[in-house]
C-alpha cells in the first residue's frame, strides 16, 4: 500500500495548541501514516503583513512538535519559486516521492474559501482534501466538484488564532494556555509581537 501523507500548510506566526491538535486529529483519523508541516515563507494572500522571520518561525514549529513522532517539518517552499501557491508545492512533492499518496490537510473554516484559493481546482487533481470538521460550519456554498474530493476528520477545535496570541502578547498578557510551553518561552525571550 502506498505511504500515505498529509501537507498541513501555513504562516504559523505563531504556531499553537490549536495547530498541534489539529495534526492529531488528522493522524488520529486513520487516512494518513505521516503529516508533513510546510512552512511558508511568505504566503501570497498575506504580502501586505508583516510576517515574523522564516526561521523563527521555523524554530517555533520544531519546538511544538518535537514530541509527536509522525509529525515532520518540512521546509521545502522555502526553495521553491516565490510566491508559494500550494499547487506547486503538492506537484513537486508528487514528483520527488511517487510511491506517497498525499492528502491537502485544512480546517473545515478554511474549506468554506477553498474556492476562492487561486488554482483550486488544479490541487484537486492531484490530490484529495482531508478537512478537519468544525461545528457551526455549513457547506451550502461549498461546490460539489470540492465535496467530492473531501473527507472530513472528526475534530474539536479550540478557540485560539495566531492573530489573538499577536493581540495580547502585544498587551503584555500571558499566552501561556495558548501555545506549547517551548514556544511561548521563544516568544517571550525574543520578545516577538511586543
Amino acid at each position: 500500500m502506498a505511504h500515505r501523507v498529509g501537507l498541513f500548510g501555513g504562516t504559523f506566526d505563531p504556531v499553537h495548541n490549536g495547530h498541534v491538535s489539529i495534526a492529531q486529529s488528522f493522524l488520529d483519523s486513520g487516512n494518513i501514516d505521516e503529516l508533513w508541516v510546510l512552512l511558508t515563507p511568505y504566503p501570497p494572500h498575506k504580502q501586505e503583513k508583516k510576517t515574523t522571520s522564516y526561521q523563527t518561525r521555523l524554530d517555533m514549529l520544531e519546538a511544538a512538535f518535537a514530541g509527536m513522532e509522525k509529525v515532520k517539518i518540512n521546509t521545502i517552499e522555502n526553495s521553491l519559486p516565490k510566491p508559494s501557491y500550494s499547487v506547486q508545492t503538492i506537484r513537486y512533492l508528487k514528483k520527488e516521492y511517487p510511491d506517497t499518496t498525499f492528502f491537502y490537510c485544512m480546517g473545515e473554516d478554511s474549506l468554506a474559501k477553498f474556492h476562492t484559493w487561486k488554482f483550486y481546482d488544479e490541487i484537486l487533481e492531484e490530490c484529495d482534501l482531508l478537512v478537519a470538521q468544525r461545528p457551526g460550519v455549513f457547506h451550502e456554498e461549498t461546490q460539489d466538484d470540492i465535496l467530492a474530493h473531501t473527507r472530513f476528520v472528526p475534530h474539536t477545535p479550540l478557540d485560539i488564532s495566531s492573530s489573538d496570541i499577536r493581540d495580547e502578547a502585544k498587551k503584555g498578557k500571558s499566552i501561556q494556555n495558548m501555545v506549547p510551553e517551548e514556544v511561548a518561552l521563544i516568544i517571550e525571550n525574543e520578545q516577538l509581537y511586543s
